[in-house]
């Protein structure tokens, strides 16, 4: 440690073995202690202009907010009719405000216009700019809650799709709600302006209950590791700081002093003008870490939902896992050869609910398949609360990640089509779909799966027809229905991958195309993370079909192999998901989940914190080798996921 005695180090004693520990001052005769000391110095200088990119950045942001002006409004009380306002607690907006709202959708053809008070506090303020992008608000379909949570203007079309029926009085976490839900079912008319008329509420008004219901909402049964962690690194920060200005008053000073002028900076000549924007600034330092404490310590009224789901899963394991599967096989599903090794064994990492799954490898065509492969009820079980229900929010993240490969995807046409009627087999919740839209507009996008969440897709308009039951027993129905069928990420969720590529001969039109992606279980790095690669996803993936296997059996069914993608396919995520998968096997991420065992729940969440601080960096650094390897992987192979577009011959 450096300090005005000099460094401490150990040094051993001349023509002695033992050691000792001495003070040695930097000077001319030790100049690598005076640059080990200078070494750290730009540490400091990084960190004040780190606050102060980040406030020009929200600055940027900020300044391409749209204004509404009194002009903008018709002299006609009623412009917005066909809308109607939806508010939170204590909001009032003002009939020119209104009119103003109401005409500004109606010439920019919106379903949607979430209004945002000039005024707005700045904590919200400063959350706003981060969140939204107003240059690309409007156009991007897949974004995260970014209103300010005041009052929303909404067509009726909307609000009848939605099923919104209470339109004032909502509270933070409804509004927070809200605004996500309804840019769901407006995907590219939906805008967020400011309205200098429209009164704030004051930071107040959203108290940490409040705060924390939203948190809950948006993460949710992680809330509590998550702001623990949170809380634990904000105080780690200030006292850094406080450490660092006692040592070095002029560096801790410029840090503090370019985290007060973020603020300044973030909102100046912008239309957000925060009121206490200097109250905010002084206080900054100390005020996050305690407002962060303020929410770890909210308490919300316990969730009856989960009470039941508690019950409803000890109801479900009092008779063992066991009978959730299916006889081992001795035979391979793909070619019927009986030499059989155990590629692997895992458990569930994603969901920890309980269960152990087998992996085996065909000796003779190196298909890999669940052996024992749960049965209906099996997978009924563990689906349950994934795509659905409790796992709603964090797969919901995961999909909108996905964008630019559902859109790497579409483009996989260009050049071989122009789709008019496209079917997405195992569409999910509609978010290919949608985000394909973008890259063929005039095309119609039909989708077809087990789960609810399609028909939740259709009244969005994220799908034009949602087919809801099993493919295989739909196919005769749709027969020759649709010049293209894809299925994403499917096939290996299948109990019988062959009858589902016979469905989609059934289905396409002659010269019609199959768009096929699906995991590589020849992927290097899956032979060297084992059990922890992600994509063995274990228990939902029942099949992990080989390139030249699919190729094979495509043929075989008189399809024309047109392309392969193998480099562009791959998914760079595998180290982050290794150590994710390592992390989530130490300390669960779901303190609450109602498979597990409710007890010791501050501990758990205690280890699950820890674990975030400190896996943080091991997470950034394995995210980044994902990244520097994408290029290598391009180039020399080795790649996660391959796609395959076949052609689906006329003389069928």
């Amino acid at each position: 440690m450096l300090g005005a005695r000099g460094a401490e180090f150990i040094y051993r004693t001349a023509g002695r073995s033992e050691y000792g520990v001495g003070w040695l001052r930097p000077g001319p005769l030790y100049p690598e202690v005076a640059m080990r000391r200078d070494a750290w110095s730009w540490i400091p200088s990084v960190v004040a202009l780190g606050f102060l990119a980040d406030g020009a950045w929200r600055r940027r942001r900020a300044a391409r907010l749209p204004v509404l002006t009194d002009e903008s409004g018709s002299s006609d009380a009623r412009s917005w009719a066909g809308f109607h306002f939806v508010t939170a607690a204590g909001v009032t907006v003002d009939v020119t405000t209104r009119r103003a709202a109401g005409a500004h959708a109606s010439a920019n053809g919106l379903d949607v216009v979430e209004l945002v008070p000039a005024g707005l506090d700045t904590g919200r303020a400063l959350e706003l700019a981060r969140q939204l992008d107003p240059a690309t608000f409007r156009t991007t379909r897949f974004v995260a809650d970014p209103g300010a949570g005041h009052a929303i203007l909404v067509s009726d079309d909307v609000l009848a799709r939605a099923g919104v029926t209470v339109l004032d009085g909502l509270t933070a976490a409804q509004m927070h709600a809200l605004s996500a839900r309804l840019k769901q079912y407006a995907p590219v008319t939906t805008d967020v302006v400011v309205a200098p008329r429209l009164r704030a509420l004051p930071a107040s008004a959203v108290s940490a209950a409040d705060r924390r219901a939203v948190l809950r909402d948006r993460w949710q049964l992680e809330v509590p590791a998550y702001l623990t962690a949170m809380l634990g690194g904000a105080l780690g920060g200030l006292g850094l700081l406080a450490g660092l200005t006692v040592r070095r008053p002029l560096a801790g000073a410029a840090i503090a002093a370019a985290a007060c002028a973020h603020p300044f900076l973030a909102t100046a000549k912008t239309p957000l003008r925060p009121d206490d924007l200097l109250g905010f600034a002084v206080r900054r330092p100390v005020a996050g870490p305690l407002r962060l404490l303020r929410v770890a310590r909210a308490v919300l009224p316990p969730d009856p939902e989960l009470t039941r789901l508690r019950a409803e899963y000890r109801d479900l394991l009092a008779g063992g896992v066991e009978r959730l599967f299916h006889q081992p096989r001795t035979d391979c599903p793909w070619c019927g050869a009986t030499v059989l090794r155990r590629r692997l064994v895992s458990g569930d990492y994603q969901q920890r609910k309980p269960g152990t799954f087998r992996l085996d490898q065909c000796a003779a065509c190196g298909h890999t398949f669940q052996n024992p492969q749960l049965s209906e009820d099996g997978l009924a079980f563990y689906y349950r609360d994934y795509y659905d229900g409790l796992g709603t929010a964090e797969v919901e993240r995961g999909f909108r990640l996905g964008v630019p490969h559902y859109r790497a995807r579409a483009r996989m046409l260009d050049g071989h089509a122009e789709p008019e009627a496209w079917l997405d087999v195992g569409g999910g919740h509609g978010h290919f779909c949608n985000a394909a839209r973008d890259i063929w507009p005039r095309t119609r996008f039909d989708a077809l799966d087990l789960g609810a969440g399609i028909e939740e897709a259709e009244r969005r308009g994220w799908v034009d027809v949602a087919h809801r039951g099993r493919f295989v027993e739909l196919a005769d129905k749709l027969a020759g229905s649709y010049d293209v069928v894809s299925m994403h990420h499917y096939l290996e969720h299948t109990t019988d991958p062959v009858a589902e590529l016979e469905a989609a001969a059934r289905v396409l039109q002659p010269g019609g195309h199959l768009l096929i992606e699906i995991p590589d279980p020849q992927s290097p790095i899956g032979r060297l993370a084992g059990r922890w690669w992600h994509n063995w996803f274990q228990p939902q993936h029942l099949h992990l079909i080989p390139l030249a296997n699919l190729t094979t059996a495509l043929a075989t069914r008189r399809f024309q192999i047109v392309a392969v993608d193998r480099g562009d396919a791959h998914q760079s995520l595998d180290l982050l998901m290794v150590t994710m998968l390592m992390l989530n096997r130490i300390a669960p991420p779901h303190p609450d989940r109602p498979w597990t065992d409710p007890g010791r729940r501050r501990l758990r969440i205690a280890a699950r914190a820890a674990l975030t601080l400190t896996g943080l960096p091991v997470m950034a650094a394995a995210s980044a080798a994902d990244q520097l390897t994408l290029p290598l992987i391009r180039r020399l192979g080795g790649a996660n996921t391959y796609r395959i577009l076949a052609r689906r011959l006329d003389d069928q």
